[in-house]
């Protein structure tokens, strides 16, 4: 009798011990931060503000047939129904707004830069990546921003992004514009007289390398930082901070593949290095910051605009935000 009042007694501590850590878990993956928003965030970026301006008389257009010296989120999304059929322009509303990942690879069959949409989900009592190739198209639907933008120069010509070049949040919680890069993907050139149609029909060939921009570098949420301790084992801090390594997703993962959201498998994952980083208390007045060359002609650059997913400051408290991203060339190194 004695042996079996031991053994229930044993099975009921084990069965408390069981219930006890799953009560646990659950309260770990409802109470951390984690890099990427997780499943149930309805909403990830409130609203996203696009301007595009021009200095010193450098044209821009989303066209080439319209040159203007500033271009805004109305302008980019009716280049479709203007003169440029073929446009893939996309600005996200708020409720389709989500991270993504890129590597900065180029698919030479249409010019665009792979990114991937990302989800956590739970396997086992913990968290796993997912991610899937974004589809670009034009309108509203997408992920993040992306757009052609053409340059018309009479001459070789340096191109400097200005002070008034940056990544902001515009209300909500701050924190998402940490997370924020811009890309310049470049399709291609033809001379001046060459005619519209031959300019928007430029197509990166797959072996560009595109400038990756990453503002703000220096600054972090104190849930950031967290982030950064918790899921990859990096100490960071507030203000001030240095540049931090992170690598990005260039492939398709399945849940199949029950991948940690810190993994850095190899064939799903690689290192990313910015082309410019920038302090979040921005380029300066007096030196402006390159960014590209461009030949005489027209040249047509897809620009990309998105929310880093595998950035440190990506993550649950910054979700809500609206941010505007501001873009200005110039011809000048200064003011």
């Amino acid at each position: 009798m004695t042996n079996k009042k031991t053994k229930q007694s044993r099975r009921r501590k084990k069965l408390f011990l069981a219930i006890l850590m799953i009560l646990f878990t659950g309260v770990l993956l409802t109470t951390s931060t984690y890099a990427w928003f997780t499943a149930n965030r309805t909403v990830t970026v409130e609203n996203i503000d696009v301007t595009v301006a021009a200095m010193n008389g450098l044209q821009i257009s989303v066209d080439a047939v319209n040159w203007k010296p500033t271009i805004t989120n109305e302008d980019i999304l009716g280049a479709k129904t203007g003169d440029y059929a073929t446009a893939a322009n996309q600005i996200p509303a708020g409720e389709n707004s989500a991270p993504v990942s890129t590597v900065g690879a180029v698919d030479g069959t249409t010019g665009y830069m792979n990114m991937y949409a990302g989800a956590i989900e739970t396997a086992d009592g913990q968290y796993i990546l997912t991610t899937e190739k974004s589809v670009e198209t034009n309108g509203e639907t997408g992920k993040f921003v992306v757009f052609d933008l053409f340059f018309s120069t009479t001459s070789k010509t340096q191109i400097y992004l200005t002070n008034a070049s940056n990544v902001v949040y515009s209300k909500g919680p701050s924190g998402l514009e940490n997370a924020a890069r811009i890309a310049f993907v470049k399709q291609g050139n033809v001379a001046a007289g060459a005619g519209y149609e031959a300019a928007q029909a430029l197509k990166a060939a797959g072996t560009e390398t595109p400038i990756i921009w990453e503002p703000n570098y220096d600054t972090h949420t104190d849930a950031a930082v967290q982030n950064a301790f918790n899921t990859y084992g990096i100490t960071t801090q507030t203000t001030g901070a240095t540049e931090l390594d992170y690598v990005g997703v260039k492939a398709p993962i399945g849940a199949d593949l029950k991948m940690a959201v810190n993994s850095k498998d190899e064939n799903y994952f690689t290192a990313v290095n910015p082309t410019i980083q920038t302090p979040t208390s921005g380029i300066t007045a007096q030196s402006f910051q390159p960014v590209f060359e461009l030949d005489a002609g027209i040249t047509k650059y897809r620009i990309y605009m998105w929310i880093e997913g595998q950035d440190v400051d990506c993550e649950n408290n910054a979700s809500g935000g609206s941010i505007s991203y501001n873009l200005q060339f110039s011809m000048n190194s200064a003011a």
